[in-house]
């Protein structure tokens, strides 16, 4: 009895913050959600309740440093091509998250991709759509105990990606082409390039 009076008093004394972020790792999401003023935190609760709107608009509070979170959120509320931009945002700096790139491409599916007009004879229009009205929140990968508040947003660089080679021309010769263009044009500039000799004749 003694120790938990004890304890009763430290939750006391550390305010309603500790005592939030206590609810919040015990699993009491809405208490967590109304003890919480730490935006990250409070929308991590605010998404296990399943109160996605509110949740996000904590986590775009947060900042920078819920950036999966906010794709979740953006995902779980509807806007599709906003989440997958930040899931983009995020494999940009880490793109080793396989997480990140499943939880992408599963988003990236429930919408129909862009069309732009293009002048490039061949190409063939794409397709693409929904193919399930199961909600998506039911579907993302996220972790086991749901999003983290802590997660956090390191650049290591870029991954070449199905969506990156798929820009690269089916050309073997084009990239090789090219590079002795621009030598020739470098050497040319500096004045490194002999006249061609007239002929004699």
């Amino acid at each position: 009895m003694i120790i938990l009076a004890v304890a009763l008093v430290a939750l006391a004394v550390a305010g309603p913050e500790a005592l939030g972020r206590l609810a919040l790792r015990v699993g009491w999401d809405g208490m967590a959600a109304r003890l919480l003023s730490d935006p990250a935190a409070r929308g991590v609760a605010l998404y296990r309740i399943g109160d996605h709107p509110a949740a996000d608009e904590a986590f775009a509070e947060a900042g920078r440093s819920q950036t999966y979170n906010r794709g979740l959120s953006l995902a779980a509320t509807g806007d599709y091509p906003l989440s997958v931009a930040y899931f983009d945002a995020m494999l940009f700096a880490n793109p080793a998250d396989a997480q990140a790139r499943a939880n992408r491409d599963l988003v990236a599916s429930m919408f129909p991709p862009a069309r732009g007009d293009s002048v490039a004879p061949g190409r063939l229009a794409g397709a693409g759509g929904r193919m399930s009205d199961e909600a998506i929140e039911t579907k993302l990968l996220a972790n086991a105990s749901g999003p983290k508040w802590d997660r956090q947003l390191d650049r290591k660089g870029i991954v070449a990606s199905d969506e990156w080679l798929e820009t690269i021309s089916d050309d073997p010769g084009e990239f090789q082409r090219l590079r002795i263009r621009a030598e020739y044009e470098r050497r040319a500039q500096l004045g490194l390039i002999r006249p061609k000799e007239a002929d004699s004749w």
